[in-house]
């Protein structure tokens, strides 16, 4: 959530990161509005609660006249107290549900929305292929997907990795911990089932509530990113930010994929359930535009080991998250289609998620601060795809980057089954 003296010093600020985002400046105008109930509240609260402990006293030193006039205006207060203290947590439930509404304060990204991104940067040769297969039907010649049986085990966008298909994904994970490793992240391997607060900590019950599954009976959630769980480890916690602190989270991920009807149903680009390797950190908020620099170069090493075209695209504010002030996405380019689709994003949360959480750390003085989180994309499933397409030889074979090679039991190229 915001910082609300930032709301107070600037609200114009926050209207004009709404006005960028595509939404509603009302929100702000409401968080206004509830901020200065709850404060109010909380005097009318404290006052007569004051006065009901300064008679309390009093009456224990008068007499006749006097102590029975006390007492009564004791009566008396104890309902005010009872009403006042009523009216304040109403108050403070009601600013909770404003400040949850209004999304983080976007910083530096383009305006418009989710086709006015902008191009950094495009990285590798499009390789020249003539009538490229689909990831799919390249899987299934080497039976390394099998979606058909996925979906009569599960329903659809559920598939098997099988056979090479189980070695590369396997193997590319593997690649992707030991190179966080190298440059520092603590590996980690996180619960897929969490707490609705830590769901709600880091933004998945807003916009993205229906994209996530909930076991009703146990009131917990399935993830769709290690994000949530790195980013609740430290939650409600003082930790130590000298440096900033590192993680690397490998889990299965679940996504209901609503409002995806009919789109990228062939084979596993949107599919419910894939595993992948996600960065966290925490560190102090003024290293946080540095970090997020240094998670897209670690998400771009990554994709150079895989041998595999990209662009880096700045993501528009109109379509960000709710905790990102900014994301940067690399789109890998996927031959069957044409185009380039998304395999990594980045984004820079400042102190959104940690402010919902309490993460805080020391600053110089001692005194507790909010921390800032950041996370991104090192591997998923979806790599795959163009892992397949863009490796796939005219005589239905696929070259193995030489990074996955290792993982593969030496390969260099992978045959059709026979």
């Amino acid at each position: 959530m915001i910082d609300l003296r930032l709301l107070r010093d600037d609200p114009e600020l926050i209207r004009a990161s709404q006005r960028l985002r595509g939404e509603s400046t009302e929100l702000v105008d409401e968080l206004l509005r509830a901020d200065e109930e709850r404060r109010a509240a909380t005097q009318r609260f404290e006052t007569v609660r004051a006065e009901q402990k300064s008679i309390g006293k009093d009456v224990a030193k008068a007499s006749g006249d006097e102590r029975a006039a006390l007492l009564a205006r004791t009566k008396e207060l104890a309902a005010e107290v009872k009403a006042a203290e009523a009216a304040a947590t109403e108050a403070e439930q009601a600013l909770k549900r404003a400040h949850l509404a209004v999304p983080n304060v976007v910083e530096g990204a383009p305006p418009g929305g989710e086709d006015d991104f902008v191009v950094l940067r495009t990285v590798g040769d499009i390789p020249d292929i003539t009538a490229p297969k689909d990831h799919l039907e390249i899987g299934e010649a080497l039976r390394a997907i099998d979606t058909e049986r996925g979906a009569k085990v599960s329903g659809s966008r559920f598939y098997f990795l099988t056979g090479v298909g189980a070695l590369l994904q396997l193997g590319m994970l593997q690649l992707a911990i030991q190179q966080a490793v190298e440059h520092g992240f603590i590996p980690s391997i996180t619960p897929t089932l969490v707490r609705p607060e830590s769901m709600e900590g880091t933004g998945y019950l807003g916009a993205h509530a229906s994209e996530v599954y909930r076991l009703e009976a146990d009131d917990l959630y399935l993830v769709g990113t290690s994000e949530v769980a790195l980013a609740a480890y430290h939650s409600n916690e003082i930790i130590d930010l000298d440096e900033p602190r590192r993680y690397a989270g490998w889990s299965s991920c679940y996504r209901r994929e609503a409002g995806s009807h009919g789109k990228d149903v062939r084979g596993i680009l949107r599919v419910h359930q894939f595993d992948k390797v996600e960065m966290f950190s925490f560190c102090r908020p003024e290293q946080a535009a540095d970090e997020h620099r240094r998670l897209l170069a670690m998400e771009e090493e990554m994709l150079a080991k895989v041998e595999i075209p990209y662009r880096v695209i700045d993501v528009a504010a109109g379509d960000l998250g709710s905790s990102a002030v900014r994301k940067f996405d690399c789109e890998a380019w996927v031959p069957s289609q044409g185009r380039y689709r998304e395999v990594t994003s980045t984004s820079n949360t400042t102190t959104f998620q940690a402010r919902r959480l309490n993460i805080r750390y020391r600053d110089e003085n001692g005194k507790p601060q909010i921390a800032a989180t950041l996370n991104g994309t090192l591997a998923t499933t979806r790599w795959l795809i163009p892992i397949l397409e863009n490796h796939q030889q005219p005589d239905g074979s696929v070259r193995v980057p030489k990074a996955l090679q290792p993982f593969l039991g030496g390969r260099d190229v992978l045959e059709p089954a026979r």
